[in-house]
C-alpha cells in the first residue's frame, strides 16, 4: 500500500517554475533523446492525451505552424503522448496525408509513462491512461520558466506560446517585465525603483512614462 501510494504521488507531482526541469531520456520518432541534447537551448515540451483524435490532430498542425517561429526564437519543440513510437508515425503520415502538413519536431513515445510521470502530465480523471495537455518552457539552462494545463475537451492558444516565450526572452535580454496583453514592440513594466531618491528620480526621466512612481512603462529596442 506504501509503495502504491508512492506511485501515486510520483504521477501527480510536478516540477515547479523555477526548478531545474527532471532528466530524462526517451525514444521519439526522431530517435533516442535525452534533455542533455537541448542543452544551451530553450524548447518548449508539450504531451498530448492521444494519437488520431481530433483536437489534438487540430494542435500538432497548429503547432507545426508556429515551428518556423519558435526556431527564430531559438527555441524547439517536443511533443509527447503515451502511445508507441509506431502509432506516432502512422499519425504523423497520416496528418502529412490529410492535413498537407509535415510533422518537423520529434515526438515522444512514452509507453512507460517515465517522462510524463516526472513531469506530472498524467491527471487523476486520465486513470493513468492519457497525458494531460500540459505545455513546459524550458530556458537555456534546464529551468522550467512557464508551466500550462488544459483540459482534455480545449485545444492550445499558439498564439499565446508564441506571445510567452517572447515575453520570457524580452525579460531575460532587459530586466524587465511584461504587462497584460503585451505583444512584441509593445512598451515594458520596469522594475519598481528601490529608494525614494531613484523613484522621485524616475518621475522627471523622459525614457519613463509613469502614472505614479512605482508603475512605470519604457520601450525597449528590439
Amino acid at each position: 500500500m506504501e509503495q502504491e501510494n508512492q506511485v501515486q504521488e510520483q504521477t501527480y507531482s510536478l516540477p515547479r517554475i523555477g526548478e531545474k526541469a527532471p532528466e530524462f531520456t526517451a525514444q521519439t520518432t526522431h530517435g533516442e533523446i535525452s534533455l542533455n541534447d537541448y542543452e544551451g537551448k530553450w524548447f518548449i515540451l508539450f504531451s498530448h492525451p492521444s494519437d488520431f483524435t481530433p483536437v489534438c490532430t487540430t494542435e500538432f498542425v497548429a503547432f507545426q505552424g508556429i515551428y518556423d517561429q519558435l526556431r527564430d526564437l531559438d527555441t524547439e519543440l517536443i511533443g509527447l503522448s503515451v502511445d508507441s513510437v509506431t502509432s506516432h508515425i502512422a499519425w504523423i503520415r497520416n496528418i502529412e496525408e490529410n492535413f498537407h502538413t509535415t510533422i518537423e519536431f520529434p515526438v515522444i513515445a512514452d509507453l512507460d509513462k517515465q517522462v510524463a510521470t516526472k513531469f506530472g502530465m498524467i491527471m487523476p480523471e486520465s486513470n493513468g491512461t492519457e497525458t494531460s495537455r500540459a505545455v513546459f518552457v524550458i530556458d537555456d539552462k534546464g529551468t522550467v520558466r512557464s508551466v500550462i494545463y488544459y483540459p482534455l475537451t480545449t485545444g492550445r492558444n499558439m498564439g499565446e506560446i508564441l506571445r510567452l516565450v517572447e515575453a520570457l526572452k524580452t525579460t531575460d535580454e532587459h530586466g524587465v517585465s511584461t504587462p497584460a496583453d503585451w505583444e512584441k514592440g509593445d512598451q515594458v513594466v520596469a522594475s519598481p525603483p528601490k529608494t525614494t531618491e531613484d523613484a522621485k528620480a524616475r518621475l522627471d526621466d523622459s525614457d519613463y512614462d509613469c502614472v505614479d512612481w512605482y508603475f512605470c512603462k519604457k520601450e525597449i529596442n528590439s
